[in-house]
């Protein structure tokens, strides 16, 4: 048995699910001051003591990381950034809350300038005084060589909370993602720390030891113990928590488009051939740039309790949520009002959600229903529209998914898959606009948390080998290796599988759903005195993202 959990703003809903299909399901309030006691009343909702013994894994999806972001309830951090020559300081992201220090690493990982120890003194000082705990330390080649982040993060080890390094958030060459991600991994690390001291508390309250997972924002999973670690890897993870709960339902021979309809927004994702869209760079939140691997979804301040309103003789709708709705108790008129009195949603209190469209009706001098039909118009028009525009935007440059890079691809969805509370309302609607069918799967209101129950554990791994040097580096942890100046791609390759399950095991991923691909792969040869002196060779590992296999 799986128990997979996805805490929202409005609500947290748990599934206890057997070989991918739910036992049973639940939806209960969520109280952002306690987040334990959301999970554990989710958890006592479907699972029985009994049910609770026998479970082989708990995976949870939270929007804590991600809110902490777009409220910009961030700590203080320690901006900390190496920079070396080539970049104006200026130009770099929060350039006004860094702070420079001598020492930088060349493009082949050797030092050309080395770190002040009086700079270093007197900043431990001044961080001291200002009472700054936790620290973010970057150096613009550290993928090629941490030493210099390590020696920093050692060197404050003793006065700090915590100190995120650079390299250990990604092993891809962007030094601002990598700034902006270190950032903000330091900035919401005790919120996180928290949470995980809490599921630590959660587990032991359960009486069980059964490996607890978190997901992350690229699908895949990691466990809650090593996400303190990285908190910033769970951004985003409410929506990729979607996406893997609608991969299968998405035909693996055409694309589709996904639309999860919240009560605050509606997020929108596409699928080429069944494989989830990639952001090929890293995600952006509120503006910060990262190297985040993860799925590319659009999101739009537009749910079923966007408060509706009359502006200037005009219906408005959203962008904000402020409250339930008026057919729930709730202050102000909604679509979930609108779609009550129109008769397609059977809920709620029908007296309640009349009169909520008698109010604006008056305004408008128009029937109650005139209002309702023009509220759930302009709904599903305003998402259709949306839809388009992010297939004509990610239609303008290559198309990334999981798994590749297709050239030449012109997405171009046959279907629409619609979930979430509001969506078996508006489907065929959205559908219709887009020339699509709709589908809404069973369950379709818990689809989350049935993303989270059966996704992957997933890891990511880059290596850069200089036979010149005869030197292989492990970028995300920083180990050396030594090879022969004659050692071969393929050799690199199979030194990065080893390794990459060795990190992946760790992480608690299962041997049967262990498949690793080799993401990226580039050889240049090292030129000295018009002769080739040896290859620089750079491979990206990956655990396959996806859905974990049955149990047999």
């Amino acid at each position: 048995m799986i128990l997979g959990i996805d805490v929202g703003g409005t609500h947290t809903d748990s599934v206890l699910m057997q070989n991918r299909k739910i036992i049973r399901k639940s939806k209960v309030l969520t109280d952002k001051n306690d987040i334990l006691g959301c999970v554990m009343r989710a958890t006592q909702a479907v699972a029985t003591p009994e049910d609770i013994k026998q479970l082989h894994r708990i995976v949870l999806s939270t929007t804590i990381s991600t809110n902490a972001v777009a409220q910009n309830q961030l700590d203080p951090v320690g901006l900390i950034v190496m920079n070396g020559p080539g970049v104006s300081p200026k130009d770099l992201p929060l350039a006004d809350q860094t702070t420079l220090i001598a020492g930088y690493m060349n493009h082949r990982g050797i030092e050309a300038e080395a770190l002040d120890d009086d700079e270093l003194a007197a900043l431990k000082q001044q961080f001291s005084k200002d009472k700054i705990e936790n620290l973010a330390v970057i150096g613009k080649f550290s993928t090629r060589n941490p030493v210099h982040e390590q020696e920093v993060g050692a060197y404050f080890d003793s006065q700090a909370s915590h100190v995120s390094l650079g390299h250990h958030q990604s092993g891809v060459l962007n030094f601002p993602r990598r700034i902006a991600t270190t950032y903000l991994n330091a900035a919401i690390w005790r919120l996180h720390s928290r949470m995980v001291d809490q599921l630590a508390s959660y587990l032991q309250g359960l009486g069980v030891d059964v490996p607890l997972f978190i997901l992350k924002a690229d699908g895949g999973t990691i466990g809650v113990e090593p996400s303190r670690k990285y908190p910033v890897q769970t951004i985003l993870s409410g929506p990729a928590a979607t996406i893997m709960g609608v991969l299968p339902f998405v035909s693996s021979t055409a694309d589709s488009v996904s639309i999860d309809v919240g009560g605050t927004t509606t997020d929108i994702a596409l699928f080429a051939n069944g494989a989830p869209l990639l952001e090929p760079q890293g995600v952006e939140i509120e503006g910060h740039k990262t190297l985040i691997r993860g799925l590319l979804t659009h999101s739009m301040a537009l749910g079923g309790d966007s408060q509706v309103q009359v502006v200037n003789g005009a219906l408005q709708i959203g962008p904000e949520r402020k409250g339930s709705a008026m057919a729930f108790d709730g202050p102000f008129p909604t679509p979930t009002d609108a779609l009550i009195v129109l008769g397609r949603a059977n809920i709620g209190d029908q007296a309640k959600a009349l009169r909520a469209m008698e109010g604006l009706a008056t305004s408008l001098q128009q029937t109650p229903q005139q209002v309702a039909q023009a509220i759930v118009d302009i709904m599903c028009g305003r998402i259709a529209a949306k839809v388009n525009e992010m297939i004509a935007e990610v239609n303008s440059k290559p198309v990334y998914t999981i798994h590749e890079l297709l050239e030449g691809k012109v997405l171009q969805p046959q279907q629409l898959i619609a979930v979430g509370g509001p969506a078996p309302y508006i489907a065929e609607q959205v559908g219709a606009l887009l020339a699509l069918p709709a589908i809404v799967p069973q369950d379709s209101e818990v689809i989350n948390a049935c993303g989270a129950a059966m996704a992957r554990t997933t890891v990511e791994l880059n290596l850069l080998a200089d036979t010149e040097s005869q030197q292989l580096s492990f970028a995300e942890d920083g180990r050396k290796q030594k090879i022969s100046s004659r050692t071969s791609v393929d050799e690199i390759v199979e030194i990065g599988k080893e390794r990459l399950l060795e990190i992946a095991r760790a992480a608690g991923a299962r041997d049967e759903d262990l498949e690793v691909e080799v993401a990226d792969l580039q050889s240049f040869n090292v030129i000295h005195g018009y002769a080739t002196t040896g290859k620089n060779i750079r491979v990206r590992l990956q655990i396959k993202p996806g859905l974990i296999k049955q149990q047999q």
